[in-house]
């Protein structure tokens, strides 16, 4: 994608994110070719919807997408797909036995599926199973932030009545795409945080001057301003770099540069930051969920310093 074809696929995602949400963004992108371009254009698809998203406060069912383009399965494109349960990247699903048990979340339009795939943890691989919707538990996720739209999937299914799909190659690199999306998403929000609190320290005066000038203000600020910055860089380089190391390190930057804006922009919005009146929460809420979506943060970085102290090993990282 040269570099006039990217403004104008920029323009136009900018256009349906900011003028739909939910199911009818769903829509506006299939008719904008999105799903094309994601095939053909991974990169810059998701990269560029994402922080849309983020920056804008929109949601939509692209993250089934993502996970449709790394894992290849041959299943109907209607179907929607189970994510992992908060803070873990493994399969939502476990096959026990002649039964498959199912534990995760999908995205809002997963309640209008009539089957959905669910990849499950086998002896020493991943295999997918095509499963009816109308055998799951499906329970919209109200909680801390209910405009994402997350719905909780669980059940239990006799394994011989469904049909599997070895993807043992696959999950790895799907769980990879999906927190690179993520952490586009979350860079988005925290920029528009941080935007958010710049304009206020503006506006806002406080012994006669704006508390712009104030070096603690100031402080906080610059802090989320790197915090950003170095989040968007790892980003970078674990697109080019492309292993999955790279890329839970990148989410997991990208989750903790996201909390350190919504930290210090609210100490900087003060009183008016946390009332409801402010858009400033719907971002901040955003963001906590969004961190624990394929490994939050903590869990992350948790389990790469296990990894790292097991190996004796730094991963190859792309020169920052």
């Amino acid at each position: 994608m040269d570099g006039g074809d990217r403004d104008v696929f920029e323009r136009s995602l900018r256009h349906a994110v900011e003028t739909h949400s939910g199911g009818p963004l769903d829509a506006a992108l299939l008719e904008l070719g999105w799903t094309d371009a994601l095939a053909a254009h991974t990169h810059e698809a998701v990269s560029i919807l994402f922080e849309l998203e983020g920056s804008l406060h929109a949601s939509s069912s692209a993250l089934d997408h993502v996970l449709a383009c790394s894992l290849g399965l041959d299943v109907p494109p209607t179907a929607g797909y189970v994510l992992p349960p908060l803070g873990r990247r493994s399969p939502p699903g476990a096959v026990d036995g002649a039964h498959l048990a199912v534990r995760g979340l999908g995205t809002a339009g997963l309640l209008a599926r009539e089957t959905t795939v669910v990849v499950a943890r086998a002896v020493n691989t991943e295999v997918a199973f095509l499963v009816p919707a109308a055998d799951l538990v499906l329970r919209p996720v109200r909680g801390m932030d209910p405009e994402l739209g997350l719905v909780e999937v669980s059940g239990t299914v006799a394994k011989d009545a469904l049909r599997p799909e070895v993807v043992a190659p696959s999950w790895p690199a799907a769980v990879a795409l999906a927190q690179l999306a993520l952490g586009h998403q979350l860079v988005g929000a925290a920029r528009t945080m941080l935007e958010l609190a710049r304009r206020h320290a503006l506006e806002r005066v406080q012994f006669g001057q704006p508390i712009s000038g104030f070096q603690a203000v100031r402080h906080r600020l610059a802090e989320t301003l790197v915090a950003i910055e170095s989040a968007e860089a790892v980003l970078g380089a674990a697109w080019e770099d492309g292993s999955p190391t790279t890329a839970a390190v990148a989410k997991a930057l990208a989750g903790r540069g996201a909390r350190t804006a919504a930290r210090h922009c609210q100490q900087v919005l003060a009183g008016i930051g946390f009332t409801t009146e402010h858009e400033f929460h719907h971002y901040a809420r955003r963001a906590l969920v969004l961190d624990e979506l394929f490994g939050s943060s903590r869990s992350l970085t948790r389990e790469l310093g296990t990894e790292l102290l097991a190996t004796r090993r730094l991963p190859d990282f792309a020169p920052l």
